[in-house]
């Protein structure tokens, strides 16, 4: 008889906490819902620099792209980054606007999704330079130009479903950029959270 008493008492506890409204985790929180056809994201950016030899542009990206129901996406997306490289004679800092247009190739399994995305469009990019010690002689030496660069990147993304319609996605990948003529190569990566409401 204490046995049932004893297994009563373990069931009646496990169903009390499972109905019990103040847990901080409920048993749906990491479960995974249809959203819409729309994802959000934004994070964090990194880029070799559109029009400097050396160093990594860091910043922020965001985007937004439409889920078609045949396996394709397409979207827009907008990051903005900036680097400092200095010489024996001049400071130089360079940010980079970086503006595509989108078109997205997906699969989802599960809570996971992977896709390969080509996006396309213009590559600003502003840059400023200051002469290095020109302030001694009391008059600072310094100049600034920005220059609008055609640019295409194909990137391959892997994202996971967290819980609800937050998404932790990660993309990387090579770009091209025209610069005075020159098609330059460079890589982007981007971690972003997503919101697919």
């Amino acid at each position: 008889m204490r046995l049932y008493a004893t297994l009563a008492g373990v069931v009646l506890s496990a169903s009390a906490a499972h109905a019990d409204p103040g847990r901080l985790l409920g048993d749906d929180t990491f479960a995974v819902h249809d959203g819409g056809p729309y994802i959000l994201d934004a994070g964090l950016f990194a880029a070799q620099p559109a029009a400097l030899p050396s160093g990594i542009s860091t910043g922020l990206g965001a985007g937004v792209t439409r889920q078609c129901g045949c396996g394709l996406s397409y979207g827009l997306r907008a990051s903005w980054s900036t680097e400092s490289e200095s010489s024996q004679t001049w400071v130089v800092t360079q940010w980079d606007m970086r503006l595509r247009g989108l078109v997205q190739l997906r699969h989802t399994a599960g809570r996971g999704i992977l896709a390969l995305r080509l996006g396309g469009g213009p590559t600003v990019v502003h840059e400023h330079r200051v002469r290095t010690q020109s302030e001694r002689s009391g008059m600072t030496i310094e100049s600034s130009s920005t220059a609008l660069l055609p640019a295409a990147d194909l990137e391959a993304l892997v994202g996971l479903h967290v819980a609800g319609p937050w998404i932790a996605m990660i993309a990387v990948g090579p770009t091209v950029e025209v610069l005075d003529g020159n098609v330059r190569g460079g890589w982007i990566a981007q971690l972003t959270v997503g919101w697919q409401p």
